[in-house]
């Protein structure tokens, strides 16, 4: 019954992608579906693409290993998200862009474009990998076969209904599945509480560290700057948060929204946490991101333990095709396009779209089949992008009045973005931190230096 709610459940997201195809037909309806989204379906949308795989099974897996503590890779994100509703949203939508790229190129200039693009689809691939290893790890509690092939089988899902609907595929799915999650997650944690005796013997059974917060002996106040700065900063200036914001269908909405997603995500931070610290007292050998799997496969009856894994599914798929949308997009629009002389016809542009979304959704299947880890993909794509990134759009809404230019921001883009890589590929964590600031800090000063060598 459960592999027949699995199979239910891929039909049904492939049909809405074919129902989708007849719509996007245009470049607004493929990009941004018209931008004419709704309050709920924003709301919906920007909430699946959150509760992804870093979400559940990672944060899970976080609880697992580490406690309370480990719900604040989603709370730096509540608060991000949060100061993007306060301060940025509206400016955001009032752009009426299709990527957050454009935005640097109405802040910098086109080269700026250029380089932040390149960065975006080498990160984002990354982000792209952990949705895959994320839902691998889900099927294999029900499939018992090997999670590669269960990753190869993901991935040609989500690729294929993003490819034929676009925006509007996405932004339906997207709703359908947070309605699935809330339930699921919500019918999860009384259950949880209920096999380890509740909440005070839990607690009698891990130690109070692992209750500890907002730090503990495992988690240091290094440790949440880190998610802080490098996770949580994402919420605020992030590309597939933004094209969400390009949807909605108004200013008002797209602010609205994306305050009521960042409320809604505080309770379930600490939801998910616990579940994967339920796992720690029932199961205390097992590997820390397969908790929330093994708790749907040993504590859950058949039927009810399909739909939790339809909910689960649902949170790696709507962050997959959201980032594979975003990074396609952006590859063809603001890499390829540009290149193009004369431009190319809005019919080729779409088909070249789809293209690329193809080969980024097997790019990161490959990059998933070699990381095999939910937070080491994510981190990686997270700590590059935020390292060259974050400064440049951030400030770059107050370009004028802090007197920045195209020279600095590419500068930092390369200075931050560069160092962050070179650490995760030599193992050295704190580099990330390091290009952040450094990014910042490149800013400010080569604005100084360009502008005083003339070069704007």
């Amino acid at each position: 019954m459960d592999i027949a709610i699995i199979l239910i459940y891929f039909s049904g997201l492939i049909f809405i992608g074919s129902r989708s195809f007849r719509i996007a037909k245009g470049i607004d309806s493929f990009f941004v579906a018209d931008r004419r989204a709704p309050f709920l379906l924003v709301v919906g949308s920007l909430f699946a693409t959150i509760i992804g795989g870093s979400s559940t099974i990672g944060m899970a897996g976080l609880g697992y290993k580490q406690g309370l503590v480990g719900s604040w890779w989603l709370l730096v994100g509540a608060i991000g998200l949060f100061l993007l509703g306060l301060f940025l949203a509206e400016k955001v939508r009032g752009y009426s862009l299709y990527t957050l790229p454009e935005i640097l190129e109405v802040q910098y200039g086109p080269e700026a474009k250029l380089f932040a693009s390149g960065l975006i689809v080498i990160a984002w691939m990354g982000i792209i990998a952990g949705q895959i290893v994320a839902a691998g790890k889900i099927l294999e509690t029900i499939l018992k076969v090997p999670p590669s092939i269960l990753m190869i089988m993901t991935a040609f899902v989500f690729i294929i209904y993003t490819l034929l609907g676009g925006q509007h595929s996405v932004v339906r799915t997207d709703t359908i599945q947070s309605l699935i999650i809330v339930i699921a997650i919500l019918v999860s944690i009384p259950l949880c509480l209920g096999k380890v005796g509740g909440f005070f013997l839990m607690r009698q059974a891990l130690g109070g560290d692992y209750f500890s917060f907002p730090v503990s002996q495992h988690f240091t106040w290094k440790a949440l700057a880190t998610y802080l700065f490098l996770v949580g900063s994402t919420y605020l200036v992030g590309p597939d948060i933004y094209s969400r914001l390009f949807c909605a269908k108004d200013k008002k909405t797209a602010k609205g929204a994306t305050l009521t997603v960042a409320l809604v995500l505080i309770p379930f931070a600490f939801i998910i946490t616990m579940i994967g610290m339920s796992a720690r007292v029932l199961f205390p050998q097992i590997s820390p991101e397969a908790s929330f799997p093994i708790m749907i496969n040993h504590l859950f009856p058949v039927g009810l333990s399909g739909l939790v894994i339809a909910a689960l599914l649902s949170a790696m798929m709507s962050s997959a095709d959201t980032c594979l949308l975003t990074t396609s997009t952006i590859l063809s629009v603001d890499i390829i396009r540009p290149l193009l002389r004369p431009g190319i016809e809005e019919r080729k542009l779409l088909l070249l779209c789809r293209y690329f979304i193809v080969l980024i959704g097997v790019f990161s299947l490959i990059l998933a089949l070699m990381l095999k880890g939910v937070i080491p993909s994510l981190l990686l794509g997270y700590t590059v992008y935020t390292s060259g990134l974050v400064f440049p759009v951030l400030l770059g809404f107050y370009r004028h009045r802090l007197k920045l230019n195209r020279g600095g921001a590419i500068s930092a883009m390369v200075a931050g973005g560069g160092l962050a890589l070179i650490g995760k590929l030599m193992g050295l964590s704190d580099f990330g931190l390091y290009g952040f600031f450094l990014s910042g800090l490149i800013l400010i000063l080569g604005s100084r230096f360009f502008q005083f060598v003339k070069v704007k």
